[in-house]
């Protein structure tokens, strides 16, 4: 799938987007989502401000939250063409206990994010693997912040709030970051950057303290700060 915004300007009229939003609903399932390369994942999205009619957001929030299961745990817009500031969260959390309990993840129900703003809360990060649904077959390692409040919008235009901690909070800062044009690899450890089926074989440790002993990148200086790989099975995505 192309992205949604003019190679040249980024700008695209109402009119517009409600033809992309169709033509991303209209398109075979699975969704093709867009890849790192494209200019729609490297500008910041558009705030939300009622530029599709109710009822079409509402059938793309829920299509995309539908795209999740067995695929990642967050989903932008922006990752399949559509440059708003809209995503969406769901983690079914279905890892082992060992995991989960180093990720502090857990199930998380299903939320949309609209025009998202993330305050850190406290200083405190964590250190994790992390990987994406638009770069596609590598992961790398990626230090975020522990816990942030997050401010937002529903579907209905309502303001909410909410903390997250652990994985919740980095999933949120993932698909937060894809709305202003950053992908994970820019917040990455170098050197932790691995493909994903070296990742399967080597890295699946709970923290990535073998790995970066292997392969030379600075290791978390606490392991009780560090973590495992983001994925559902071990080689899902975040978003």
């Amino acid at each position: 799938m192309t992205a949604g915004a003019d190679h040249d300007s980024g700008v695209v009229s109402d009119g517009r987007l409600e033809e992309l939003v169709h033509e991303v609903l209209e398109a075979p399932a699975p969704w093709a989502i867009v890849q790192a390369g494209e200019p729609v994942l490297r500008r910041p999205a558009a705030r939300y401000d009622g530029q599709l009619p109710d009822e079409l957001l509402h059938r793309l929030l829920d299509a995309m939250r539908a795209y999740l299961p067995e695929r990642g745990v967050g989903l932008a817009a922006p990752q399949i063409g559509i440059p708003l500031a809209l995503a969406v969260i769901s983690d079914p959390a279905t890892v082992p206990t060992e995991f989960a309990e180093a990720r502090e993840r857990s199930p998380l129900t299903a939320f949309d994010l609209i025009n998202p703003v993330l305050t850190p809360i406290g200083t405190s990060r964590r250190t994790f693997y992390e990987g994406c649904l638009s770069v596609v077959g590598y992961t790398a390692v990626v230090t975020r912040h522990h816990q942030v409040h997050l401010d937002a919008f529903d579907r209905h235009g309502d303001a909410y709030q909410r903390e997250l901690t652990g994985w919740p909070a980095r999933i949120a800062q993932h698909e937060t970051d894809h709305l202003h044009g950053v992908l994970y690899l820019d917040r990455a450890e170098p050197r932790s950057l691995s493909s994903m089926v070296n990742h399967e074989r080597l890295w699946t440790q709970p923290t990535p303290l073998a790995a970066a002993q292997a392969l030379g990148f600075p290791a978390p200086a606490d392991p009780s700060v560090a973590g495992g790989h983001e994925s559902q099975s071990g080689a899902g995505q975040t978003g």
